[in-house]
């Protein structure tokens, strides 16, 4: 079974807009902040997309009923993705965590 996908929108910061729009996608959106969560709104109002795929951070910018939203629409279907920045502090956290829980540092030699 294969799946398809219709039209798809990009919306985030700029590394991560840019990266999608040299793969061929076309509707790519360079924005941040409410600026994002706002396009991101309207993306998901006109129904012109299958699949939105939108920056973490304008996850963490969106109210409880606008990210509720997001999380049950089925069209489109809404995916948040991280940023490299994004994933360098995540990957800090864990290093932490594995510091605090288990006793040791991952990333010493």
């Amino acid at each position: 079974m294969e799946a398809k996908f219709g039209k798809i929108a990009v919306i985030g910061e700029r590394e991560i807009a840019l990266g999608f729009k040299l793969s061929g996608i076309k509707d790519v959106f360079i924005s941040e902040g409410k600026e994002a969560s706002s396009t991101l709104l309207r993306l998901m109002a006109s129904k012109e997309y299958d699949l939105v795929i939108a920056s973490y951070s304008i996850r963490l910018s969106l109210s409880p009923n606008a990210l509720r939203a997001t999380e049950t629409a089925m069209k489109p279907l809404v995916i948040f993705i991280p940023s490299e920045k994004e994933l360098s502090e995540q990957s800090e956290s864990v290093e932490a965590l594995a510091k605090r829980v288990l006793g040791v540092d991952i990333y010493k030699n």
